[in-house]
């Protein structure tokens, strides 16, 4: 019951906080073999991956921050995926989404209830918290972001990948 309110509840604020007028950004439903399709999808580009949820406090607060990032680069693919543990919200995803600039990412929503099976396939020893960012070379090789990251760091490793290109 206090989980089917608080779904009511990020709702109702999601429907609030959409901006009038404008079309709802794409959720990716996240599934069995996502992963490696979002993988092959990207591959030999520099990919931020960004694991976030509606309920995550420090989420919210970061995900502003990565849109302004994503503005600033555009040389740079970004995907969101909502790993959320508070199943079906997709209506509070989008809205935090847009709210926060990243209507134009490739953005995913976990729609799989074994979520456990979802996190092994990106990561085996991931324990699913959030948020959680995954910086991918252009060679594959793959930098992993515990918590919440540091846009100098980003900024960093994104000078990286354009010396590596040359």
């Amino acid at each position: 019951m206090k989980r089917l309110l608080l779904a009511a509840i990020f709702l109702i604020a999601s429907l609030a906080a959409a901006p009038a007028g404008e079309t709802p950004s794409e959720l990716k439903p996240f599934v069995r073999g996502s992963w490696q399709e979002m993988l092959r999808s990207h591959k030999g580009r520099p990919t931020l991956v960004h694991f976030w949820g509606v309920t995550c406090g420090p989420c919210k607060v970061e995900l502003p921050l990565l849109g302004q990032f994503m503005k600033d680069h555009s040389e740079l693919d970004v995907v969101t995926i909502s790993a959320d543990l508070v199943p079906n919200l997709p209506a509070a995803t989008r809205a935090m989404l847009e709210k926060a600039g990243l209507g134009a990412a490739e953005n995913w929503i976990f729609s799989d209830g074994f979520v456990e099976r979802l996190r092994f396939e990106i990561d085996p020893a991931w324990q699913g918290d959030i948020p959680r960012t995954l910086l991918i070379a252009r060679d594959g090789t793959v930098t992993t972001i515990e918590g919440s990251a540091e846009i100098p760091d980003l900024e960093k490793w994104l000078v990286q990948q354009k010396v590596a290109s040359k």
